[in-house]
């Protein structure tokens, strides 16, 4: 009777093992290969899958999903014989789980080894300056040779990203002293136009301030003129209006003489020759006032005393005309 429990409960064990072994249930995004006395019989797909146990065996599961690996930096050689660290990132995803699993022994060891070579194929035809500002053309050609290499491994490479490219420490200083100077000129040359500009802003200013001012000028002097004129013009019109005699205009001709004779810069002095028709009017004027005063006779016809005798009138004296 003992017995009989026992193999009872042997069979309840087999049978328990036997059902996990038969029911399989596989993520999403996941899949496994199932080999069948080491053949590969199927590919189990993400849900609840049954297999017949003792006999069928998982042999791998595979993540589907986009995997994202970065590689270390790798020394790769340009064009010009400098060595450059290279860092690169690979975004790949597996599509067939058979291809991946019997295609390649590992394929992520070969998708960095494939990486490795075709980054110095690529980066071997370019020089430093080049290859530091072409990482979008180095990362097309990289993705391109990955992708068809890694077409027949079940793989496809969705972008490849060159995380960082160092070139040698001295090549670093020198590039930075190369830049430095590049600044520097450049500030310079935007100094020197700044400069430039002022000048020419300032010289423009100038200018239209001397234009401006030899306007005003001009316009006060022409103001000033026709003032002259006019006044001029009403002195002419006042005199012709009042009818004045030779005696006041040989008069205020005289009191005109000493205004042209005005200044220290005045060394040497024309008398016109007006001035002898002004002095023997003049001269006239003053003979007719002299003979008025003599020829008064208080006791004549208008005088306070009579019977007195008239004074001869006086005799005229001509003036020679002064040259």
């Amino acid at each position: 009777m003992p017995s009989v429990i026992i193999v009872l409960v042997i069979l309840v064990v087999l049978v328990f093992i036997a059902l996990i072994k038969t029911i399989q249930v596989i993520p999403q995004a996941s899949a496994a290969i199932v080999e069948r006395f080491g053949r590969y019989t199927r590919t189990l797909n993400a849900g609840l899958n049954i297999v017949v146990p003792f006999i069928d065996s998982i042999r791998n599961r595979i993540d589907l999903r986009e995997q994202v690996v970065p590689f270390p930096p790798q020394p790769v050689i340009t064009q010009d014989n400098l060595v450059v660290n290279i860092d690169t990132v690979i975004y790949y995803q597996v599509t067939d789980a058979r291809a991946a699993t019997y295609e390649v022994a590992s394929y992520i060891q070969a998708i960095e080894q494939l990486t490795v070579t075709t980054l110095r194929n690529i980066i071997g035809g370019m020089d430093l300056e080049r290859t530091l500002t072409s990482r979008e053309e180095i990362n097309a050609a990289l993705r391109g040779v990955l992708d068809e290499a890694t077409g027949k491994w079940g793989i496809r490479v969705n972008r490849v990203e060159l995380k960082a490219i160092e070139p040698p420490t001295s090549i670093q200083d020198s590039m930075e002293k190369q830049m430095r100077a590049d600044r520097d000129k450049r500030a310079a040359i935007l100094t020197a136009e700044g400069i430039r500009q002022s000048q020419i802003l300032t010289a423009e200013g100038e200018k239209q301030s001397a234009i401006l001012r030899a306007e005003g000028e001009a316009k006060a002097a022409a103001l000033r003129a026709e003032g002259e004129a006019q006044a001029v013009r009403t002195v002419f019109e006042a005199i012709h209006a009042g009818d004045a005699d030779q005696k006041l205009l040989s008069y205020q001709y005289l009191q005109m003489l000493p205004k042209i004779a005005e200044g220290d810069a005045n060394k040497l002095w024309i008398v016109p020759s007006e001035i002898g028709d002004a002095l023997k009017g003049l001269s006239g004027a003053f003979g007719n006032l002299g003979n008025g005063a003599t020829g008064f006779n208080p006791g004549g016809p208008g005088g306070s005393s009579g019977g007195g005798k008239a004074a001869p009138p006086a005799q005229r004296r001509e003036e020679p005309p002064v040259d």
